[in-house]
């Protein structure tokens, strides 16, 4: 018998944390079919009282009513709407009873909400999309948020990072059910990676340190512009106005980290931004952040982005880069 999926859905979803896991399990369907097997999956979207939901996008989806019988696997989708749908007592209550019955449950991007709100992802290491990681963990500190991988998997609870990464959630699934030959030519035929390489943080604002109201917003910036000087306390200090002693404790109360942590990561960013819109050389790069050489840029770029300068440059590269 195929494998029940079913994608929760409710108004104002993302149409793609619905349509692209949706899209995987469709593909495996037509894959099997090709090879003269029997469809593998029976996806379907569910909604409270079924029928016609719109997506934040504006385009509505038919959906099927809620379930009385378990799924093999329930993937809870997120958009804006999630945040009313985690108020929703009674969906909520489904979602946990429903759960108990499914071989596997997960959530896409900010469907993690939706889900937390259940008590499913209790005491787990999870993810969700990197802009709302923080405010996940503090609105349910039992959960292990971790803000960097595209998906977790912990026990028979799975949870992705923003949006298209439900479709390497997707991808994952299949593998675990059907090997990876079946997932590699899902991948081939969508034209996305199996296993994408890096974590949700290449596709973030890495710099998060310049917030409203921070003080050293204006020392940030400074920073910013004169990456190549001696960045060491004593500058920073005179820079802030403030004596050494007192610049580091209050830097470390107001951002949460020491000063060489976010030069670095200011660094790194800055990195970023020109692997991707110019063609320098790596080395002069390199220089011009302040890194001194290649290797250490190489290395604070693989320890904050998890992935290599020419790695990320091969792939966010600009058609027509800037080369002075």
């Amino acid at each position: 018998m195929p494998k029940t999926i079913h994608v929760l859905a409710f108004a104002d979803v993302q149409l793609l944390d619905v349509t692209g896991p949706l899209q995987v399990f469709a593909s495996a369907n037509d894959i099997a079919r090709q090879q003269g097997l029997p469809a593998p999956y029976a996806p379907s979207v569910i909604a409270s009282g079924g029928g016609a939901v719109t997506s934040s996008a504006g385009l509505a989806l038919l959906t099927e009513p809620l379930p009385e019988q378990g799924s093999d696997t329930l993937i809870i989708a997120g958009g804006w709407g999630v945040y009313a749908a985690a108020q929703d007592s009674p969906l909520v209550n489904w979602v946990r009873n429903h759960a108990a019955q499914c071989r596997r449950v997960s959530s896409v991007c900010t469907g993690a909400f939706l889900l937390a709100a259940s008590g499913w992802l209790d005491g787990r290491r999870v993810v969700t999309h990197w802009s709302r990681c923080e405010q996940l963990a503090q609105k349910h500190p039992r959960l292990q948020v971790e803000p960097n991988p595209i998906f977790i998997n912990d026990g028979p609870v799975w949870t992705s990072a923003g949006v298209t990464a439900g479709i390497d959630l997707a991808l994952a699934m299949v593998e675990a059910d059907l090997g990876r030959n079946m997932a590699l030519a899902v991948a081939r035929q969508l034209v996305v990676f199996l296993k994408r390489p890096g974590g949700q943080s290449q596709f973030s604002v890495t710099l998060s340190l310049q917030n409203e109201g921070n003080r050293f917003d204006e020392l940030h910036a400074w920073i910013s512009e004169n990456l190549t000087k001696d960045l060491g306390i004593p500058t920073l200090a005179q820079q802030a106005g403030m004596s050494e002693r007192s610049f580091i404790r209050h830097y470390r109360a107001d951002t949460g980290q020491t000063p060489a942590r976010a030069i670095e990561q200011i660094r790194v960013e800055t990195a970023r931004r020109l692997l991707g819109d110019t063609g320098l050389p790596i080395k002069r790069i390199a220089l011009q952040c302040g890194f001194g050489s290649e290797e250490t840029l190489r290395r604070s770029f693989q320890r904050a982005m998890d992935v290599t300068p020419q790695a990320y440059r091969e792939r966010f590269a600009a058609a027509d880069p800037v080369t002075s």
